[in-house]
């Protein structure tokens, strides 16, 4: 990790922002894919896997435990072990960053016989790993944190029942781990009050014929039946393909079309928000990719107006936010963010992080308890710290196009996290952007 804290970006206005691109695959389905393809019956094979650090970190933790994995670079062929035949690695499992890995993972581990170690890197041993530890533990799990953090101990061969289960905050990967270790309870999982958070693993659960009933509020895993493998096409990931579209909405000088982007509608509240602040997402050429749901997006630049965004849309754009915050700053008027303390929970406090990002280009921001108050304006160059935050830098990166000056981020090398080509795509869209090792 030394090394990772010595690169920065300086990113710059450029010229022709706009024409047409694809974004990497899908970071959660990818996740999933992996997961669900080990413990199936058969070869999984995913076509567009995200090459991103916390994908390849899963895909490693799963070799450590045993499975057979080839790796063709975005085709990938998991060769799965069956719910019961997973081994024990000879070492702790490093998740880096991820935290959708260990979370999931330690779900997965509870049902088996032996114990795992857990671990990551610094930020992601920051992270509150009790939301999973409770309820696997009703579920009669033992998963050992380290002060409510990684590194965990996830104790095996202990006998597993399934409960009724209501979240406390919608969360996709809290709902994945249970799911997971339902699988091999005795009895059925019921999981309520998921609201609309993601729901990727259902549908692949489904996809490879686990017994489970969707209702409005309330999933319920009956066990007891193994997993087939399937044939799997990731479709680009809305995420990455979100700062895109901040910039066409900034300073597109032709719109912006971006191809095969997963549209899934537990995903669509960063759609929902531009338009709520002025810009016209086209999405055009819908279809459907196994379970999942694709189009084409296009967007021109908008002339961008302050907004009062609904809490019940943070869960649907959770990992978008640094988005709305520079759109914002920079939009007709004042914004509110409320409801979005999960945000103080992310690879950094997303709150805190763009407030002093925002502050240092100029932008008059009021930091409070879940979100911030933001009175639109104009921006300026300097120099802010992402603290390792993947998707502040990258935020950060396309606030430049309208920025009156060169816009400084430090702390970048996590991009590969999660978007490793970002760069090179972002510089072909049409942003000037510098990558410096210091």
């Amino acid at each position: 990790m030394a090394e990772a804290a010595k690169q920065s970006w300086v990113a710059r206005a450029g010229t022709g922002f706009g024409g047409q691109l694809r974004v990497p695959g899908d970071k959660s389905i990818s996740h999933r894919g992996l997961l669900l393809g080990a413990i199936a019956e058969g070869t999984t094979r995913i076509d567009g896997f995200l090459r991103s650090e916390d994908c390849l970190a899963t895909l490693a933790a799963l070799r450590a435990l045993g499975v057979t994995v080839d790796d063709e670079g975005d085709h990938v062929s998991v060769h799965g072990v069956g719910l019961r035949g997973l081994s024990a690695p000879a070492a702790p499992l490093d998740l880096g960053n991820s935290g959708t890995a260990i979370r999931l993972l330690a779900g997965l581990l509870a049902g088996q016989s032996f114990d795992t170690a857990l671990t990551g890197d610094a930020s992601l041993c920051r992270r509150p790993m009790g939301r999973i530890a409770d309820p696997l533990g009703q579920m009669g799990a033992r998963v050992d944190t380290t002060d409510g953090c990684p590194p965990l101990t996830v104790h095996g061969g202990r006998a597993l029942a399934g409960i009724d289960y209501r979240l406390p905050v919608a969360s996709a990967q809290v709902k994945s781990a249970l799911l997971l270790a339902a699988l091999y309870a005795d009895g059925d999982t019921q999981i309520r009050g998921s609201g609309a958070s993601r729901d990727h693993t259902e549908r692949m659960l489904l996809s490879m014929g686990a017994a489970l009933d969707l209702e409005e509020d309330c999933i319920t895993l009956h066990p007891g039946r193994r997993l087939e493998a399937m044939d799997l096409q990731v479709p680009g990931d809305l995420s990455s393909a979100a700062f895109f579209l901040l910039g066409a909405a900034l300073a597109a000088d032709a719109p912006l079309v971006i191809e095969s982007v997963g549209i899934n509608p537990t995903r669509l509240g960063i759609l929902g928000i531009l338009e709520l602040m002025g810009a016209r997402v086209e999405v055009s050429n819908h279809r459907m990719e196994g379970r999942e749901p694709v189009a084409d997006l296009l967007l021109a630049r908008s002339a961008l107006r302050g907004a009062e965004i609904p809490p019940s849309v943070v869960p649907l754009a959770i990992d978008e936010f640094p988005v709305v915050f520079v759109a914002a700053a920079v939009a007709d008027g004042d914004t509110l963010v409320t409801g979005a303390e999960e945000l103080r929970h992310k690879e950094s406090d997303r709150i805190a992080t763009m407030v002093a990002g925002l502050r240092a280009l100029g932008a008059d921001i009021e930091e409070r308890p879940d979100g911030a108050l933001i009175h639109g304006g104009k921006l300026h160059g300097g120099e802010i710290d992402s603290h390792g935050d993947h998707r502040v830098a990258m935020a950060f990166a396309m606030a430049a196009l309208v920025a009156d000056g060169p816009v400084r981020i430090r702390d970048t090398a996590n991009v590969a996290t999660s978007f490793p080509e970002f760069p090179g795509l972002a510089v072909q869209a049409g942003l000037t952007l510098e990558v410096t090792e210091s």
